[in-house]
């Protein structure tokens, strides 16, 4: 899945042209107060009306600090008083596997230096993590935010995962959950979309298979929501799709084939002439499908491969963008068709200093990112391309994972050293504060109302002017 830009009346251009992931209307009602989806109310990292504190320590603006059973990367989402997190837990019990090759030594389970809680398979050469031996529980965490404390967990699966992860970079639950206040959706890739009513109730589930990973990163794509639609992509190394069900019933409505490899940015919905529209990140291309039908719109070569971060969009322009092995950055104007590769339906392009992990933030007419994972921001105009900080280094942070957010008129970009730099929203760098806390931070931020939600290695933070 934010106080987005510096007001509501700031915001008022983009929304009137583009409504992302939640109807418009609810989303007005109720942006001050939630963050419903990985990237907040608007889907583009910021959050209307929010006013969250600059300064923070593990001594100060701490509301509560409570520990998550298990990990995972996936991002926290607050709709009023309730906060839901995704988690994996490990069980202490072990099952053998066999070895995956003829000349692979078998798999045995060892613990790693980042593990909390449980053990995690060795290491593969090049890549990902061996064959998982152990039983997770995959859980769904309803929280009170105001304390911190648990009211309710409920366990969507319990299994040994088929594949593993990326030792230093993923999880089995880096998805995020979404709301439409009715109720909750989490996501799991392989072990299911699961749909809770706000007491914990299950409603209904979706299969969609065991996905396979490219070198076993581990998977990552969060949901969509839109109207009575909910929509997820299953990007991996053969038998790619998107699908869309019934947010009520779980009812399939369309799927589509996708010549695509594994890919984890999460798709953007956006509507343009009053129809829907599904905007999707990969390497091979860029496409965008018809929310009601599921027939291709458009589609547009160039992002490099293993692409993460996902789309934004604002004021009839998406931006889609990735850092692996190259650099891209594309503007695309709505309201065209077919191949639009090369054509004049993509307003300006960037070619350096891209991010690999994080996503963008669009907060208001300015557009942020990050470079690689590195800790140096880009801010452009969004419109028209111009740039107002070109690749400028925050010096307290290193190996940006997170996505920046933004809020009453500053951004926040978190570290996994546990630095916070929070820079004035500018067309120059002007740092407020820096921030430090105790633990690694590889989640995105939620922001509502007066609160800041850090998600971190083991805990969860709320963060809150006393």
């Amino acid at each position: 899945m934010t106080a987005l830009f510096q007001s509501l009346k700031v915001l008022t251009r983009p929304v009137a042209s583009v409504a992302l992931l939640f109807v418009v209307g609810t989303v007005m009602a109720s942006a001050d107060q939630n963050w419903p989806g990985w990237r907040g109310p608007l889907n583009s990292g910021a959050a209307p009306g929010a006013n969250p504190p600059t300064t923070w320590s593990e001594t100060s603006n701490i509301k509560w600090k409570v520990k998550i059973p298990g990990g995972g990367s996936a991002s926290p989402i607050v709709w009023d008083n309730l906060v839901f997190v995704e988690t994996a837990i490990p069980m202490g019990e072990k099952v053998a596997v066999a070895a995956e090759k003829k000349d692979a030594p078998a798999v045995v389970a060892s613990v790693g230096t980042n593990a909390p809680g449980g053990d995690r398979p060795r290491r593969r050469p090049g890549g990902g993590m061996g064959k998982p031996t152990e039983v997770y529980q995959f859980v769904l965490l309803c929280l009170d935010r105001q304390t911190g404390k648990t009211l309710w967990q409920k366990v969507a699966r319990e299994e040994v995962p088929h594949e593993g992860y990326h030792e230093d970079g993923g999880s089995f639950a880096s998805a995020s959950p979404v709301t439409d206040g009715k109720y909750v959706y989490a996501h799991f890739g392989s072990r299911g979309l699961h749909c809770y009513d706000l007491k914990g109730n299950l409603k209904w589930e979706k299969d969609f298979g065991k996905l396979t990973i490219k070198r076993t990163f581990g998977e990552g794509s969060s949901p969509a929501l839109f109207g009575n639609t909910i929509v997820v992509t299953c990007d991996q190394e053969a038998g790619s799709f998107i699908v869309a069900m019934d947010k009520e019933t779980g009812k399939e409505l369309w799927r589509q084939t996708r010549e695509e490899g594994t890919s984890w940015a999460t798709p953007l919905i956006v509507q343009h002439g009053g129809k829907a529209q599904v905007v999707t990140d990969a390497s091979g291309k860029i496409r965008s499908y018809d929310l009601a039908t599921g027939n291709l719109i458009w589609e547009c070569k160039g992002l490099t491969s293993n692409v993460i971060p996902s789309p934004v969009a604002g004021d009839d322009l998406v931006y889609s963008m990735s850092g692996f092995q190259g650099n891209a950055l594309f503007a695309i104007r709505l309201g065209r068709t077919g191949d639009i590769t090369g054509t004049d339906a993509i307003a300006w392009s960037h070619n350096k200093s891209t991010p690999y992990v994080p996503s963008p933030l669009l907060y208001g007419n300015r557009l942020y990112f990050l470079a690689n994972n590195n800790g140096m921001i880009s801010c452009y105009n969004a419109k028209s391309g111009e740039a107002l900080i070109d690749a400028e280094r925050l010096e307290a942070l290193q190996n940006v994972y997170a996505s920046p957010v933004g809020a009453s008129g500053r951004v926040y970009v978190v570290s996994r050293n546990g630095a916070t730099v929070v820079m004035k929203d500018a067309d120059k760098l002007e740092t407020l504060a820096t921030n430090r806390l105790e633990e690694r931070f590889d989640a995105s931020p939620a922001i509502a109302g007066r609160d800041l939600f850090l998600r971190g290695q083991e805990s969860l933070y709320c963060i809150s002017e006393k």
